[in-house]
C-alpha cells in the first residue's frame, strides 16, 4: 500500500459546528450526512455516500416544483430544511421518491458521488 495513503474518504472528520447525526450538511462543495454529533473539539464525523431518508422541500427557484425520481436534489444554506430542488445549491443527491409539488416530506435520497 502506499505509505501516503491516509483513508478511504467515504467518511471525513470534519470541523462544523452544532449539528447532530442524521443532518445534511455541506461544507465548500463537500456533502454528506452527519453520523455523529458535533463533538467537544467541534469535530463531526460525515458519510459522503450511501442513501440516506432526509428532509426535502418540493420547491426550485421558480416556485413550487415536484420531486420526481431521479430530480437533483441541492443543498441551500439557510434554507429549512437545506435540501430542495434550487440549482443555486450546491448538488447534495438524487431523489428516490416523489414528493408534491410545495411540500415537505422525508424521502430516500442517495448522495452524489463526487
Amino acid at each position: 500500500m502506499a505509505k501516503n495513503f491516509v483513508q478511504a474518504g467515504d467518511i471525513l472528520d470534519l470541523e462544523i459546528a452544532d449539528v447532530s447525526s442524521g443532518d445534511p450538511v455541506c461544507v465548500g462543495e463537500i456533502v454528506g450526512v452527519v453520523l455523529t454529533d458535533t463533538d467537544a473539539d467541534g469535530k463531526v464525523r460525515v458519510k459522503r455516500s450511501g442513501v440516506f431518508e432526509l428532509s426535502v422541500k418540493a420547491v426550485d427557484s421558480s416556485g413550487n416544483s415536484a420531486v420526481a425520481v431521479g430530480d437533483a436534489i441541492y443543498y441551500v444554506d439557510g434554507d429549512d430544511p437545506p435540501l430542495s430542488k434550487k440549482n443555486s445549491g450546491v448538488l447534495f443527491g438524487y431523489a428516490l421518491e416523489t414528493i408534491t409539488g410545495g411540500q415537505t416530506a422525508t424521502i430516500k435520497v442517495a448522495l452524489a458521488l463526487k
